[in-house]
């Protein structure tokens, strides 16, 4: 669940990103070619900043799953 979680907050941070950045080329459409730059590095910002709270959400997940069933 906490996977899930994770993954829906990184999705949220991309569309975020992506909605600035075609507020911004609509706003100022001489430097659009800049923008989706800034906003494509960005991205890949968002997604190395999510690979960790991902991983350590899928071993918490992972270790209650092994937990459940030592138990159960």
């Amino acid at each position: 669940m906490r996977v899930l979680i994770e993954i829906l907050f990184l999705i949220g941070g991309l569309i975020a990103a992506l909605t600035l950045g075609y507020a911004s080329a609509w706003a100022y459409p001489i430097g659009t070619r800049d923008i989706w730059l800034v906003t494509d590095a960005a991205m890949v910002v968002i997604v190395a900043m999510g690979v960790a709270p991902i991983w350590r959400a899928y071993r918490l997940d992972r270790a209650r799953l092994r937990k459940d069933n030592i138990d159960g």
